[in-house]
C-alpha cells in the first residue's frame, strides 16, 4: 500500500514526520481519530528494521489507542508516536526537546506520554518544550510511572475472565504465564503472587526475571519455550503480535489476558481461531487501558486514588464485552470494537447536532439569528 492507502484503510486523520538531523531525531506521530477529544498516546522508542515498519507500528498503535479510550469511557482520541533509535544509547536531552517542539506545533491535537523505550525523565525533557505531555514526575504535578495502574487493570480484567469462564473470579490456585518482566509484568506478578497464583515468567533479560522471581516466586521459562507451557492463563506483557500462526497452535491455556498492545498478529484471523480453539480472549486495548486512564487523570488534576478506582472498573468493561459477544454471537475482539464504535458514533452525532444548532454567528436551530 501507499502511505495514503495505509491512512485511508483505517481512517487515520494525520501523520507527522519529524526530522531533526542535528539532534538525531527521526520520529513519526500518528493521529487516528479525534471524535471524542484530543489524541492521547505514548511515545515509543525502538530500533525498527525499516522506516516502513516504524510507520506501520505507529498507525496500528494509534488506532488501538482510539478504541482503548472509547471503551474506557474517556473523552480522548487515539494517537501514538514512535522515535526511531536505540533507547539504550541514543537518548539525549536535545533529541526529546526537539521532539517536544513538534508536539507543541500540533497545538493540543496530540498529547504524549511514556511508552516502550521511554521514561518519566524523557517526558520531562519533552515538557521543557510543550505542555501537551503527561506521565511526568509526581514532584512536578504529574502521575509518574503509569505501569502500576496498567497492571492493576490487567489483574482485574483477568479476574473478570475467570468469572466468565468459571462463575468465580478468584485466581487462587490457578497458573498464569507472564510474558515480560518489565514494569507492567513485574507489578502484575506481585498481584498474582498475593492471591496464590502459580506464575511462569519469561523475558529476554534474565536479571529482570531474577528480580521478579525473588520477590514473587515466579518460575523462569525460556522465551522460546513459553508457548508450550500448560497453564490456565497466558498474559502477554511485552511486545505485540505474539499470538500468530506459529504460536497460537502451541498455546495450552484457557484464557489470554495481558498488558501488551496488539497481541493478535491479525485481529480478525487469530481472533476467530481463538474462538475455534475455545480460548477466551480479553481484547488488549480494553484490558490494558489502566495506563491511559492514569495519564488521562493528569489532565483533570491527578489523583492516584481516582485513577486506581477507574482502573478497577476494567473488570466490568471486560464482562460487558463478553456479554455483547455472547448476545450477538461474535468474537470478543469484535464485541469490543462495537462497544467503542457505538460510543464514538453517538458522541460524534451529538457534536454535529450542537454544531448545527449554534454556529459562530449564534444562529438558532432554524437558521435565524437570536434576538
Amino acid at each position: 500500500m501507499s502511505i495514503f492507502q495505509e491512512l485511508e484503510a483505517n481512517s487515520h486523520e494525520q501523520v507527522i514526520i519529524c526530522s531533526g538531523p542535528k539532534a538525531g531525531l527521526r520520529a513519526i506521530i500518528a493521529i487516528h481519530d479525534t471524535t471524542l477529544g484530543p489524541a492521547l498516546g505514548g511515545t515509543r522508542m525502538w530500533t525498527y528494521a525499516s522506516d516502513e515498519d516504524a510507520l506501520r507500528d505507529a498507525l496500528r498503535l494509534s488506532r488501538g489507542m482510539t478504541y482503548k479510550a472509547a471503551v474506557a469511557g474517556l473523552n480522548l482520541g487515539g494517537g501514538k508516536a514512535v522515535i526511531l533509535g536505540d533507547p539504550r544509547k541514543d537518548k539525549t536531552e536535545i533529541l526529546f526537546r526537539m521532539y517536544g517542539r513538534f508536539i507543541e506545533g500540533l497545538a493540543g491535537r496530540y498529547i504524549t506520554a511514556e511508552d516502550v523505550g521511554t521514561s518519566v525523565r524523557d517526558m520531562e525533557w519533552v515538557r521543557m518544550e510543550t505542555r501537551y505531555v503527561t506521565g511526568i514526575d509526581k514532584a512536578l504535578g504529574g502521575s509518574g510511572d503509569p505501569s502500576p495502574v496498567t497492571a492493576l487493570g490487567v489483574y482485574y480484567g483477568m479476574k473478570a475472565c475467570a468469572k466468565k469462564l468459571t462463575g468465580n473470579d478468584s485466581l487462587s490456585g490457578k497458573s498464569v504465564i507472564v510474558q515480560g518482566a518489565g514494569n507492567v509484568g513485574s507489578y502484575l506478578c506481585s498481584h498474582l503472587a498475593s492471591e496464590g497464583v502459580k506464575i511462569f515468567l519469561t523475558d529476554i533479560d534474565r536479571e529482570r526475571v531474577k528480580a521478579v522471581s525473588d520477590r514473587t516466586g515466579a518460575e523462569y521459562v525460556d522465551p522460546e519455550k513459553i508457548y508450550d507451557v500448560g497453564a490456565d492463563i497466558f498474559a502477554p506483557c511485552a511486545m505485540g503480535a505474539v499470538v500468530n500462526d506459529d504460536t497460537l497452535p502451541r498455546l495450552k491455556v484457557q484464557i489470554i489476558a495481558g498488558g501488551a498492545n496488539n497481541q493478535l498478529a491479525d485481529e480478525e484471523k487469530h481472533g476467530r481461531m481463538l474462538v475455534e480453539r475455545g480460548i477466551l480472549y480479553a481484547p488488549d486495548y480494553a484490558i490494558n487501558a489502566g495506563g491511559l486512564i492514569n495519564v488521562a487523570n493528569e489532565l483533570e488534576g491527578y489523583s492516584q486514588e481516582r485513577a486506581l478506582a477507574r482502573a478497577e472498573g476494567i473488570y466490568a468493561t471486560i464482562l460487558e464485552i463478553f456479554s455483547i459477544a455472547e448476545a450477538e454471537g461474535v468474537p470478543s475482539y469484535e464485541a469490543s470494537r462495537k462497544l467503542a464504535e457505538d460510543r464514538m458514533a453517538k458522541i460524534g452525532h451529538l457534536k454535529k447536532f450542537f454544531a448545527g444548532r449554534a454556529g459562530p454567528h449564534d444562529r438558532n436551530g432554524d437558521g435565524h439569528h437570536r434576538n
